[in-house]
């Protein structure tokens, strides 16, 4: 009993207190927070997507704009830069009106997002885009570099380790699948290292098929246009497939090169010979690979493996500037992964950048090419150029 009226007193202390403080407005002024503007507050930034896009007269594209930090704002004010080349609606759906440049924005909260929009007379000049150490469920990397693709025509390339960490059919389907899988039918492939984390790269064959190659080489070529193009196998510093002068993939390589003589010439792989980053360095295990390709006078080597974008000068196989007959490789490790840092620069490397993700782009003519590195929608660095084929 005693407990109970201690309670009884005790609610009524509390209810008392409670009126008194229901005052009449004027006698007391309750705290207020700041009113936040609908959409979830101030926007710090806007990111369009793709950051950049080539497109034919009368062709079409879908941008996307959102806004940091997320739901800070949900609807975007669209613009061109240059209506008489390229328009866009309000739903952020470019069409190509004639040839030229003109910047597409998106703008919301004071805060403005790009999208660089070329539109050009069509070609028949091939487009060869990609990079390596591409996807994993642990990064949103190869989601951004994904949505570069979903802008750029054209054949893409992987450069190994595409999918991280053991190359398995379950990190494909799940962590591949749905960011650059969505081009999978576009796609040349070659192996890394963390492909063979799964014995015979089994995740890898597996999943891309029949355009991987054979699964006990996995090494391969194609024509593309006027170029030939050629896929080989470096992994395990070459002792899955021998990369050995003498080896079976030398003999084949020398083979093919005899057979397919072009004016250009391309081979990818995922090992570079020629590399500043601190992570891995130079790989003297693909030299031989360098030596028939310098022989046969081919142009282009792209490679991954380490996390960085580098472009060197033309070279020869033992590191000396040629600009007449040297091979020019660039490496592109930037599908999405991570990111490296350098260590002391090699001979005759021309550009770096390690904190980039972003896709190279190839544009593959009857006795050139040109490239354009593109990075994913909020970065700066690029990067682009031409070359002569020997």
């Amino acid at each position: 009993m005693r407990n109970r009226i201690r309670y009884s007193a005790l609610s009524a202390l509390i209810l008392f207190a409670f009126s008194c403080s229901d005052q009449p407005t004027g006698l007391r002024t309750p705290p207020t927070e700041p009113s936040l503007a609908r959409g979830g507050g101030k926007v710090n930034s806007i990111a369009v997507s793709p950051t950049a896009a080539t497109l034919a007269v009368g062709q079409t594209l879908q941008l996307t704009a959102a806004a940091s930090p997320p739901k800070s704002a949900t609807t975007f004010i669209w613009s061109s830069s240059n209506p008489a080349v390229a328009t866009v609606n309000a739903n952020g759906l470019v069409t190509a009106v004639a040839n030229g440049t003109a910047t597409v924005s998106a703008t919301a909260g004071g805060k403005t997002g790009t999208a660089a929009i070329t539109v050009s007379t069509p070609t028949n000049d091939p487009v060869f885009v990609g990079a390596g150490d591409i996807a994993s469920c642990s990064s949103s990397g190869d989601e951004a570099t994904a949505a570069l693709l979903d802008g750029i025509a054209g054949t893409v390339y992987t450069l190994g380790d595409n999918v991280y960490d053991n190359g398995t059919a379950t990190e494909y389907t799940n962590c591949y699948g749905p960011s650059w899988g969505r081009h999978k039918a576009r796609t040349m492939p070659s192996p890394g290292n963390h492909e063979y984390n799964t014995a015979n790269a089994t995740g890898y064959f597996g999943y891309f098929g029949a355009a991987a190659g054979d699964p006990a080489k996995g090494y391969y070529s194609f024509n593309l246009g006027e170029w030939h193009i050629i896929v080989l196998n470096s992994n395990l510093s070459c002792a899955v497939i021998s990369c050995a002068a003498g080896s079976l993939q030398e003999q084949w390589l020398v083979a093919d090169l005899a057979a397919n003589a072009r004016v250009c010439t391309l081979a990818y792989w995922h090992h570079p010979r020629f590399n500043s980053g601190a992570g891995h360095g130079n790989n003297t295990a693909v030299a031989p690979f360098w030596d028939a390709l310098y022989a046969a006078g081919a142009d282009v080597i792209l490679n991954g493996h380490e996390h960085v974008y580098e472009r060197f000068a033309p070279q020869t196989p033992s590191a000396a500037a040629n600009d007449v007959n040297g091979i020019r490789q660039f490496t592109v490790g930037t599908g999405g992964r991570s990111h490296y840092t350098f260590a002391a620069t090699q001979p005759n490397s021309e550009v770096r950048e390690g904190n980039t993700f972003g896709v190279l782009k190839l544009t593959l003519k009857a006795t050139s090419y040109d490239w354009q590195f593109i990075p994913v929608s909020g970065a700066t660095f690029t990067d682009s150029g031409s070359g002569t084929c020997h």
